[in-house]
């Protein structure tokens, strides 16, 4: 039975978990959803995804971190059994896994990986999750790679929920949504529901731009469809973080130094008093 959810408990343990992940870098198309959206796309993550084993590809937002922490505090009563992320950002990786280890949760775990790359061989998931690059440069590839990655994760067989640019004032987010749904389908997935304009962004050159929730669901005996995973082609690749933007990087690495979660040295300076330089 699901318990109504202490609103102010779960604001307190996502921004917990806001101060755990490490700050978005624009040039991977890295940007943060909003903290109170991030609330409410918890709750929907986690009574969707409930009793069954969930693969995140790629989560700068955290919202795997969010769901297994408010699981954790008992915040949520309902759930994922297993929560893997896939990312290719080591500063990423390492605070799910360190959050974790912290926060004593069993359950949370992260694998570095980029998606250009075949998906590594790994237990099948029941589900999977995605806040991919939007494709607003390439139709919409950048979004169908990273669901093809979810796609492999789960076997062919399984559900999806994949976040995506929502705005009917702007003509590519019907363009890539509409190559979301066809390359879906093309793979034995089809459009099970939508919830529209859900999310807001830190997002400077256009702040009111929203994403949905696109959940995909694969038809009866798809498995049998299943092909081995491979890199992606250079062709798809064209454009993959914007106009002009082809990925040249593997992994993001993460430097190593102490007190995470606290301002860096090189981010602030100290004028002293009087008498105390």
């Amino acid at each position: 039975m699901r318990e109504q959810v202490d609103l102010r408990s779960a604001v307190n343990a996502v921004s917990d978990v806001v101060q755990n992940r490490p700050r978005p870098l624009r040039e991977f198309d890295q940007i943060h959803m909003k903290t109170g959206d991030m609330v409410f796309q918890t709750e929907i993550v986690a009574d969707w995804a409930d009793g069954k084993r969930l693969a995140f590809i790629g989560d700068g937002d955290a919202i795997s971190v969010c769901v297994a922490y408010l699981q954790k505090r008992g915040v949520l009563n309902f759930g994922p059994t297993k929560i893997m992320v896939f990312d290719f950002d080591e500063r990423t990786v390492q605070a799910v896994k360190r959050f974790a280890d912290r926060e004593r949760i069993e359950h949370l775990d992260a694998e570095l990986y980029n998606c250009l790359e075949a998906f590594p061989q790994a237990p099948k998931y029941d589900c999977f999750y995605t806040n991919p690059p939007w494709g607003a440069s390439n139709n919409g590839e950048s979004v169908n790679l990273f669901a093809q990655r979810g796609i492999e994760a789960v076997g062919f067989e399984g559900e999806g929920m994949i976040v995506i640019a929502d705005d009917d004032e702007i003509a590519w987010p019907k363009e890539v949504l509409a190559s979301v749904q066809g390359f879906s389908r093309d793979r034995g997935f089809y459009v099970s529901r939508m919830q529209r304009k859900l999310h807001a962004y830190h997002l400077d050159d256009n702040p009111d731009l929203k994403s949905c929730n696109l959940f995909v669901s694969s038809l009866p005996g798809n498995s049998a469809n299943a092909a081995p995973s491979e890199p992606a082609s250079r062709e798809r690749l064209i454009n993959f973080y914007g106009k002009s933007k082809e990925p040249k990087v593997r992994y993001v690495r993460e430097r190593k130094r102490l007190d995470y979660g606290k301002a860096h040295e090189d981010e602030y300076k100290l004028d002293l008093l009087e008498g105390f330089e």
